[in-house]
């Protein structure tokens, strides 16, 4: 592994070697292609699992395959973004908060997310780093700022937490900070956190939402057409009792 002070090439970026970012990046769904997964911001860990094609003619085009450590989380980062704007490190070690230590930070998560939501955002698909989010980018981050890891997508999200049953029509069941979780009967989509009193943070998109980070209700009375929407959708709430130990979730 190279080590501080060492040069680096394009070839230090090897298979199996840990890497700490000093600018933000975005990440990539694929090995070409424009699509954004997600975006990770200063100080977050990597390591190469897929090394870049070294045939590839064009440089901006090279990508390698990396799994974010706080989450586990894989993608695909340009290496011309990362050349230069990140620095050898060693394996991540993951916070271990007890329950009681996450409760006891839930209302500076909750700040966090007010904070975000008041600044001039709209939805981004696989926006993490703001002020334009997608919605388990928005939960993530919010818990993140408080060291608090959690895994990046909403479904990810939904199988991580512990479940809170029956909160739909009686709100006593949930606390703020609960993640709500919307979708399909197949498959979770969409997440949410919940602010108290039936009322919770998102951010959703143009189509059935308000492309960006707003406030809904889940009570049947608010008729507002994206909480009617999205009330319709709802799968259940989750409660996060744990941070995530960086294994790769599929």
């Amino acid at each position: 592994m190279p080590t501080l002070g060492t040069f680096r090439t394009l070839n230090s970026f090897a298979i199996g070697t840990f890497w700490k970012l000093t600018k933000p990046v975005n990440c990539y769904a694929n090995q070409t292609g424009p699509e954004l997964s997600t975006q990770l911001c200063i100080g977050r860990n990597f390591e190469v699992l897929q090394s870049f094609n070294k045939e590839s003619s064009d440089e901006k085009q090279k990508r390698i395959r990396v799994r974010s450590l706080e989450d586990g989380y894989l993608s695909w980062v340009q290496i011309s973004d990362v050349f230069g704007s990140s620095i050898p490190s060693e394996k991540w070690e993951p916070y271990s908060f007890t329950y009681q230590e996450i409760i006891a930070r839930l209302s500076a998560v909750l700040t966090w997310v007010d904070r975000a939501s008041r600044k001039p955002n709209q939805y981004l698909w696989g926006g993490s780093l703001g002020p334009n989010f997608d919605c388990s980018g928005l939960v993530q981050s919010a818990f993140a700022s408080q060291d608090i890891w959690i895994p990046r997508d909403a479904y990810q999200q939904e199988h991580f937490c512990k479940p809170v049953r029956d909160c739909l029509d009686d709100y006593k069941a949930l606390i703020p900070g609960d993640l709500l979780f919307f979708g399909s009967h197949a498959k979770c989509t969409h997440v949410a956190i919940y602010k108290g009193e039936g009322f919770y943070w998102h951010s959703s998109g143009p189509e059935n939402g308000h492309n960006g980070i707003c406030l809904d209700g889940l009570d049947i009375s608010d008729r507002n057409s994206v909480a009617f929407y999205y009330r319709s959708k709802f799968r259940g709430a989750g409660r996060v009792y744990r941070c995530h130990d960086g294994t790769t979730l599929p």
